[in-house]
């Protein structure tokens, strides 16, 4: 854990209409909120998509022909080379919010649970087994509840 707040540098681009989107500055808090304590410094870049380039991504980086919620894209430096680079997350607008209908979520909670998501696997977390699942869940609760937003599962 790192003490002081995190100088966490962000950007936001989106690749459909942003009409009834999370603003860019939301991605910004919600991203500090999970790099919170984690990181000193970082940069990393958010964009969200639709569904056809949420699908073409998903079926090139990981060969599943389907848009999924986030795809998380960690940096991969060549040796020798410290930059304060982070990675990439993409967000499909659609699903999100195809998802929060049909949990009967906030869609800004579930934005807000997916760009947080997608930032600790940025940072190196996952949930491969049982214990690097619950592990990682606690942390995203603990993290939404600071921003006063619900339990996502």
């Amino acid at each position: 854990m790192t003490k002081g707040p995190v100088q966490l540098d962000v950007c936001v681009s989106f690749g459909l209409p942003r009409k009834g989107l999370p603003s860019a500055s939301s991605f910004r808090k919600w991203a500090a909120a999970a790099a919170q304590g984690r990181i000193r410094r970082a940069d990393l870049a958010i964009r969200l998509v639709d569904t056809k380039e949420g699908r073409a991504l998903n079926r090139h980086y990981r060969g599943k022909d389907y848009a999924t919620n986030v795809l998380s894209f960690p940096v991969d430096l060549p040796e020798g080379v410290t930059l304060p680079l982070l990675g990439d997350l993409v967000i499909c607008a659609p699903v999100v919010a195809r998802e929060a209908a049909e949990q009967g979520k906030p869609v800004l909670a579930h934005y807000a649970h997916l760009t947080i998501h997608g930032v600790l696997h940025l940072l190196g977390l996952d949930h491969e087994d049982e214990r690097e699942a619950e592990a990682m869940e606690q942390m995203e609760r603990e993290i939404l509840a600071t921003l006063g937003l619900p339990d996502p599962y």
